[in-house]
């Protein structure tokens, strides 16, 4: 079965059992609402176990979540540092133009028909998500999840067509 991030576990929060969430999934409420059940990674990426929230809030950048069942500090302190994973089967449907992280991360970035690189990770800083796009014997390369940046993605082909607004690329 394939399993997909949506967060990693940072801290404990409180002695009730809640513990700090970072997301990387544009679809919070969805995967840490109540009664979801994700899969625990730990720091190896080895399978623990499957885990149901039972509560979820959001506090500054971090999602705030309790898992059934574990209802003091000592009962989540050992998980410290794990991933949270949900299984592909179940991922939702996606309406057009929508993506999930791991269809984007590895695609090949292109201009105009010249390889830029490959993008490697997406930043959630604000507004936007930023796609990170690793470029060989060159600097990252920061690219705004935008109409006007991002011009046409197509993952089965495994490329994104882009167009870099003056100021992108301070490289040149």
């Amino acid at each position: 079965m394939n399993y997909f991030n949506v967060g990693k576990i940072v801290n404990t929060q409180g002695l009730q059992g809640e513990m700090r969430v970072l997301s990387v999934t544009d679809f919070a409420e969805e995967r840490f609402k109540k009664g979801s059940v994700l899969a625990l990674f730990d720091d190896k990426d080895q399978f623990i176990r499957d885990v149901t929230i039972v509560s979820h809030r959001k506090q500054k950048n971090f999602d705030i979540i309790k898992f059934e069942g574990m209802n003091h500090i000592n009962a989540i302190e050992q998980y410290r540092g794990f991933s949270l994973k949900v299984a592909e089967e179940n991922l939702s449907d996606l309406q057009e133009g929508e993506f999930y992280y791991h269809e984007i991360i590895g695609l090949d970035v292109y201009e105009e028909g010249n390889f830029i690189g490959t993008i490697k990770e997406i930043l959630q800083p604000g507004a936007n998500d930023v796609w990170v796009v690793k470029r060989k014997g060159r600097q990252d390369l920061l690219l705004p999840y935008i109409p006007s940046v991002i011009l046409d993605v197509d993952t089965e082909a495994g490329c994104v067509a882009v167009s870099l607004l003056e100021g992108l690329d301070d490289e040149d």
